[in-house]
């Protein structure tokens, strides 16, 4: 692996880690604020994309074990946001279920 390689995989996984890392910290934020716990949406947002490039780097380094996990965890996190736009449309009366 070449010098510039190595600096790009670094890249993607310090950008997945700190995607992963803000979820938790947003939702730590908005709980101390509502004082109670809460999950943004952007949580489920910043899960997604985190996990996206994390996936991307397990990809890059061929590791299975990485790739399982951020794999199975990026189906979850897309799930949850299309439960809650499918809440959203059946709240405002756009749409059936």
């Amino acid at each position: 692996m070449n010098s510039s390689s190595h600096w790009l995989l670094l890249t993607i996984g310090f950008l997945g880690q700190s995607l992963f890392f803000m979820r938790f910290f947003l939702q730590w934020i908005v709980s101390e604020k509502e004082k109670r716990s809460v999950i943004p949406v952007s949580f489920w947002y910043f899960s997604l994309l985190g996990s996206f490039f994390l996936l991307v780097y397990a990809l890059l380094r061929n590791d299975i074990v990485f790739i399982i996990g951020q794999s199975t965890g990026f189906i979850i996190y897309f799930r949850n946001l299309f439960l809650i736009q499918r809440e959203r449309r059946l709240v405002s009366g756009n749409s059936q279920p």
